[in-house]
C-alpha cells in the first residue's frame, strides 16, 4: 500500500507541474515527451494521473476522520 501511495503522489507531481507548464508556457510536457497529446502513451500518463488523484481521495478523507492532516495545523 505505501508502494502505491509514493507511486500516485508522484504522478499527481508530474500532473501539477504539467499543468503549470500549460498555464505559464503553454507548454505539454507529457505530449512533447510521449509523442503528441492524441499519442497513446501519453494517452496513458494522462489517465495515470487522473487515476492517481481518484485513489488519493480515499487516505485524504482517511487521514481527515482521524484528524491526522497536518497540513490543518499550518505547517
Amino acid at each position: 500500500m505505501r508502494v502505491l501511495n509514493i507511486i500516485t503522489l508522484l504522478l499527481i507531481i508530474i500532473g501539477g507541474i504539467n499543468w503549470l507548464l500549460v498555464g505559464v508556457a503553454q507548454f505539454d510536457l507529457v505530449a512533447a515527451l510521449f509523442g503528441g497529446q492524441d499519442a497513446a502513451l501519453a494517452r496513458i500518463v494522462y489517465i495515470l494521473v487522473g487515476l492517481s488523484a481518484l485513489y488519493q481521495l480515499v487516505p485524504f478523507f482517511r487521514s481527515l476522520s482521524r484528524g491526522e492532516v497536518s497540513a490543518e495545523r499550518g505547517y
